[in-house]
């Protein structure tokens, strides 16, 4: 689809935009890109998970840290790699634990995750760039304010919406949270360093469509086309 924000989110776009920390921010971004330093994902994808659904239509967040810093990986969505890449080991375990959760789930052959975008998760990084093959090089530049309104704003003008959040790091951009609005399940990442202290068996997935459905908001179809 085309690389078209929605309205909500853009105007909460354009109001960041325009406050010092997000001038600095892409001051500091174009300037890498003029000195010749590659980051991911490409300008284009910067902002591709705002591109799905919109605020109203957000069911489930699921945060990650900062984008993939492989070349071709990164295309704005957490934990989401493009068609053709291989599976990260944190996306391999995600699917391991969705194996789990439901009869007749076809492990995925591709990481590509817009299917989930286009019903309504939120797929977020609290970091939206990276330097190529430096992690978090891009912390601290600005972008976990903005996430934090991106957060922040859910949280206020959702009806009601799941959040996954996975680690520490995530735990903490979402401590504020309703939990009497909205659903928060926290549970360990599903890096391989740390999957096996509850990550697998957290029934996250299938705890997200029970809420929903409870709520008669239509649930996510976690399985993804070949």
């Amino acid at each position: 689809m085309s690389k078209k924000i929605k309205p909500q989110w853009q105007q909460l776009i354009n109001e960041e935009q325009t406050k010092p920390y997000f001038i600095q921010l892409n001051r500091e971004i174009s300037q890498q890109r003029a000195e010749g330093e590659v980051i991911f994902p490409a300008q284009i994808d910067q902002f591709n998970a705002f591109c799905y659904q919109d605020l109203k239509d957000i069911k489930v967040v699921i945060l990650g840290q900062d984008p993939y810093h492989g070349e071709n990986q990164a295309h704005g969505l957490a934990f989401s790699v493009q068609p053709g890449i291989k599976v990260p080991p944190s996306l391999v375990n995600i699917y391991k634990e969705l194996i789990n959760e439901f009869d007749n789930y076809n492990k995925p052959a591709h990481g590509c995750l817009t299917t989930w975008a286009e019903q309504g998760v939120l797929l977020l990084n609290t970091v939206l760039t990276v330097k190529q093959a430096q992690a978090h090089s891009h912390a601290k530049l600005g972008w976990e304010i903005f996430t934090d309104a991106v957060i922040n704003k859910i949280n206020q003008q959702s009806p009601g919406c799941v959040f996954l959040l996975w680690g520490a790091h995530a735990q903490k951009k979402g401590k504020n949270v309703n939990t009497e609005k909205h659903l928060v399940l926290n549970g360990p990442h599903p890096s391989p360093l740390s999957a096996y202290r509850g990550f697998f068996g957290c029934q996250h997935f299938s705890k997200t469509n029970e809420w929903l459905r409870s709520k008669n908001i239509p649930q996510i179809n976690w399985h993804l086309p070949e």
